[in-house]
Parts: structure tokens; C-alpha cells; sequence
């Protein structure tokens, strides 16, 4: 969050750049996400009313139309009806599914809306005014390198993914390529879906299929929690570590304790929603201009920084 305060005094943005748009007297910006459905999305959805209600304070005549839908055709219908009926002038969406969402997304930019798209791209390049995400192959890429770091001999991990979509797969690219010429042997991947049951499904077959493992690669927090869980009913927490990623409170504690388990994370904070809703209020409200890419780091979050991310009122 400290990033989101800042961000009306560094708002260019690095991309093709258009005309700035000017200050409106009445502006309305419609916000769709998808619901909460784990942890992440919880905090996005969290993240999202925080920044809506500051910045509805701060800026009377905007006004912010929010819906959260549990599947893409609940979330197209919003987005439908916030142009139909609502009258928005820009939307900001996160897509549930980004390959069944685009052509709804783009039939809001055709209409001569701005719009922005948060954190899974979609299937046509140049739809959105403004893409702002974390960074995804560095997740993959700087998970990878702590893992040669710590298994400088190689050995066996396993990977457990998140869903069939470009970002899982902008990670798991990071990150093979990450660990490309070591001998750091990856045993299986399977999908876990962003979730904690899911998480603990499949780590409980990779731990009845293989006897050796060193590392877990689960690249979220929610599969890593539910991994966690597996790893310990099984007893074999003493073997092996695991990294997940996101920044999730109930895992940077853990790197703040000293867990062995879990000694690091990285971060992919939900946050980046409040990001996207401050951008694109400032590109009607100050004529800041604000099109193109905004893709915010992901840091490795040791026991030496942790400090620096902990925040006590969020809800991931």
C-alpha cells in the first residue's frame, strides 16, 4: 500500500502513449472482480472497497460502480450492465477467465470506454488502455533462484500449479527456465487451482508417489497452505521446504518466525487492484497519463525484510 500512495505522484507509465485525457466534471468507473473465492481474491476484493471508498471521498463527482461474480458469465453480465445502464466511462476488471472474457472486455473498449485489466492477460493483445499486474515470470524466475541457491547439488522437487491460464504459465516458464543446467531434477506438476483443498490433494499424491523430496515449488500461497498440510499429516515436514507465493499474512509470519518449512515467499500482493483504481481515477481527474504496462516487482521476502510487508488489517 505504500506504493498506492504514492502512485498520483509517479503515474506515466511506460508504453505507447496517447492523448491525456482532461479533468471531467462527472466521471463514473465501474470495477469487476471476481469473487472471493480464496484467499487472493479475497484480499483483491478487500483491496478493491478500500481504494473505492478513499478515492470516492477524495473525489466527490467520481463515481464507482462495483460487482464481484462467482463465474465469467456473472462477471460479462456486469460488465454489460454497467455499460447499458450504469453509463461507465472507464471499467477496471480483473478477469475470472481472461480467454472467455476478452471478447466482452473489448466490446467495452469498442463502446469508447477506458479500460484497464488487472493481473491475467487476455487473449488479444492491445484491447485494454492499461495493464497492471505483478510480475509473473519474476516470480517464477526469483523462486527459482532461491532454490539453486539452496540446493547448490541438486535434487528432487515437485511443482504444484495454478490454473490453465498465461499467467500460471509465465511463472512455470520463469521458473524452468530458472533452473535450466542444474541438477535440480522435477519430479511432476500438476495443476491445484489456486486452492487450499485442491493444494492438499495433489501434495498428497506427490508424497505417496515419491519417497525423495527436497523442495515444493507452489507458487501461491493458498495451494502452499493446503501443501503444508499434507506435508505434515504425512510427517514429513522435516524433509523437505516449500515456497509459495503472493505474500499471504499466515505465510510471511511463518518466514518471520524462522520456519524452516517455509523459510521464504515472494511477493504478488492483491494490492495491485487499489494500483489500477488510483491509476485510472488519476487519468480523469488530474490528466495524468496513464496508458500502457504497470507491472509491480516481485520481491523475495526473507526473514531479513519481512518486516516491510507484514500489515496487520489485511485480510490476506
Amino acid at each position: 500500500m505504500k506504493l498506492v500512495k504514492s502512485l498520483l505522484a509517479t503515474a506515466v507509465v511506460a508504453g505507447s502513449l496517447g492523448g491525456v485525457a482532461m479533468a471531467q466534471d462527472k466521471v463514473t468507473i465501474g470495477v469487476s472482480v471476481p469473487a472471493a473465492d480464496h484467499g487472493w481474491t479475497g484480499g483483491v476484493n478487500y483491496f478493491a472497497q478500500q481504494a473505492i471508498d478513499r478515492l470516492g471521498a477524495t473525489y466527490p463527482d467520481v463515481e464507482f460502480v462495483f460487482a464481484s461474480a462467482p463465474d465469467a458469465p456473472k462477471q460479462i453480465g456486469d460488465i454489460e450492465d454497467m455499460v447499458a445502464t450504469r453509463g461507465i466511462d472507464a471499467l477496471v476488471i480483473l478477469p475470472g477467465d481472461p480467454d472467455a472474457m476478452t471478447s466482452a472486455i473489448k466490446q467495452v473498449k469498442d463502446a469508447g470506454k477506458f479500460v484497464t485489466v488487472v493481473d491475467r492477460q487476455l487473449s488479444i493483445d492491445g484491447v485494454e488502455d492499461l495493464y497492471v499486474a505483478g510480475d509473473n515470470p519474476g516470480l517464477g524466475a526469483n523462486s527459482a533462484e532461491y532454490f539453486k541457491q539452496v540446493m547448490p547439488e541438486g535434487g528432487n522437487i515437485v511443482i504444484l500449479r495454478g490454473l490453465p491460464i498465461p499467467i500460471d504459465q509465465q511463472r512455470f516458464d520463469g521458473f524452468m527456465g530458472g533452473i535450466e543446467g542444474t541438477n535440480i531434477t522435477v519430479l511432476d506438476d500438476e495443476f491445484a487451482n489456486w486452492n487450499r483443498d485442491d493444494g492438499f490433494k495433489v501434495m498428497q499424491d506427490f508424497l505417496t508417489r515419491f519417497p525423495d523430496i527436497k523442495g515444493v515449488w507452489a507458487q501461491d500461497d493458498d495451494i502452499a497452505l493446503g501443501a503444508i498440510e499434507a506435508i505434515k499429516q504425512a510427517g514429513r515436514e522435516d524433509e523437505m521446504f516449500i515456497v509459495g507465493g503472493a505474500g499471504m499474512q499466515q505465510m510471511l509470519q511463518r518466514v518471520q518466525a524462522g520456519d524452516k518449512l517455509v523459510p521464504i515467499d515472494v511477493s504478488y500482493s492483491p494490492a495491485m487492484i487499489a494500483t489500477a483504481i488510483e491509476l485510472t481515477t488519476s487519468h480523469f481527474t488530474g490528466g495524468i497519463q496513464v496508458a500502457g504496462r504497470y507491472i509491480l516487482d516481485s520481491t523475495v521476502i526473507t526473514a531479513e525484510n519481512v518486516e516491510e510487508f507484514l500489515d496487520a488489517e489485511s485480510p490476506f
